[in-house]
C-alpha cells in the first residue's frame, strides 16, 4: 500500500504534459495536441493542426496528425487533400509516414486504385533500398509501445495491403500472386486467409483446403488472434456449406515446425547478407514480375 502511495505522490509531481503524454510549450502544435488527448475535442484540434501548419511549427507531425483526426471523423477525402497539398512543406524522413497515413485514408473511402499505386511506389523503394531511409529497420508504435520493424517485415505488410487492394477491385487471381509471396516472405494467418478467399472466389477448392490445411495444422503466426481464428472457421465452413472441403489432416511435422520453415530459413540467410543502401533488394521482385499482366492496374 505504501509503494501504491508513493508512485501516486510521485505522478502528481510531474509535470503535465508527462502525465497526459502531450508536448510541453504553448505554440499552436501543443494546443491541437491538447485539444485532441486532453479535452477529447478533435475538431478544434484540426483547427489547431491548421494554425500549425500555417505556422510552421512541426509541421511533418501536424500534418500527420491532423489526417489522422480527420480519418477519425470520417473527414477522408479531407485529409486526403490536406497531405496532397502540404506534404512539400514536410521534411524527406517525414514522407513515408504520410504515404503510410495516406494508403490508410484511401483505404477508408474505398480508393483501391490510388492505394495500388502508392503501395507499388512503396515497394519501388524497398526494391531500390531505399524504404526506412536507407536504413535496415524502423521504429514503429502500437497502441503506446514500440517495436523494431525490418524491411522484411515490411515487405510483407506491404504485399498484405496490396493483395487486399486487389481484392477490393475483384481482381482475385493478382491478389493471389502477391499474398503467395508475401507468405514466403512474412508468413502470418491473416494472409493466409485472404489467400484461402482468392482461390475460393476462384474456384479452386483443393488449393483453398491446403491453405487451411496449414492453418489449422501447423499455427501460423497470429492464430492465437481471435479475428483470425474466427475468420479461418468462416472460410472453413463456406466450404463445407459447397461441399468443397476435405478432412483436416493430422500433423506430420513437429509441433511448431511448418512445411515453409526451411524456405524462410534459407530466405534468412539472403537477407542478412543484403548489401547496405541502393543495393539491398528482394529476389521476391525477380519472381513478381513474372506476373506483370495479372498485376496491371
Amino acid at each position: 500500500m505504501e509503494g501504491g502511495l508513493k508512485k501516486m505522490v510521485k505522478k502528481e509531481k510531474e509535470p503535465f504534459h508527462v502525465i497526459h503524454k502531450v508536448p510541453s510549450g504553448d505554440g499552436p502544435y501543443v494546443r491541437a495536441k491538447h485539444a485532441q488527448i486532453v479535452q477529447k475535442d478533435p475538431e478544434t484540434a484540426i483547427v489547431w493542426f491548421w494554425k500549425a501548419i500555417n505556422a510552421g511549427d512541426r509541421v511533418d507531425s501536424a500534418l500527420k496528425d491532423m489526417a489522422v483526426v480527420m480519418k477519425q471523423l470520417d473527414r477522408t477525402e479531407e485529409g486526403i487533400e490536406a497531405i496532397k497539398s502540404f506534404r512539400s512543406l514536410c521534411s524527406k524522413q517525414a514522407q513515408e509516414s504520410l504515404d503510410n497515413v495516406l494508403i490508410d485514408l484511401y483505404k477508408k473511402c474505398g480508393n483501391a486504385d490510388e492505394q495500388i499505386i502508392l503501395l507499388k511506389h512503396k515497394l519501388r523503394k524497398i526494391y531500390l533500398g531505399e524504404a526506412f531511409n536507407g536504413k535496415p529497420t524502423k521504429t514503429a508504435r502500437s497502441h503506446g509501445k514500440k517495436f523494431q520493424v525490418s524491411v522484411k517485415q515490411e515487405t510483407s505488410r506491404i504485399l498484405g495491403n496490396l493483395g487486399w487492394a486487389y481484392i477490393q477491385k475483384g481482381n482475385y487471381m493478382a491478389a493471389e500472386v502477391v499474398y503467395r509471396k508475401a507468405q514466403m516472405i512474412d508468413p502470418d494467418t491473416n494472409k493466409a486467409c485472404n489467400l484461402c478467399q482468392c482461390l475460393i472466389k476462384q474456384g479452386r477448392y483443393d488449393e483453398a483446403n491446403l491453405v487451411l490445411q496449414d492453418i489449422w495444422q501447423y499455427k501460423l503466426p497470429g492464430f492465437d488472434d481471435s479475428k483470425s481464428r474466427n475468420r479461418a472457421e468462416e472460410l472453413l465452413l463456406e466450404l463445407q456449406e459447397s461441399g468443397q472441403t476435405l478432412p483436416l489432416l493430422t500433423p506430420s511435422l513437429p509441433e511448431g515446425l511448418t512445411f515453409e520453415d526451411d524456405f524462410v530459413e534459407v530466405l534468412e540467410r539472403v537477407m542478412n547478407e543484403w548489401a547496405p543502401a541502393r543495393s539491398r533488394r528482394l529476389p521476391i521482385f525477380e519472381q513478381i514480375s513474372q506476373h506483370r499482366d495479372q498485376l496491371a492496374c
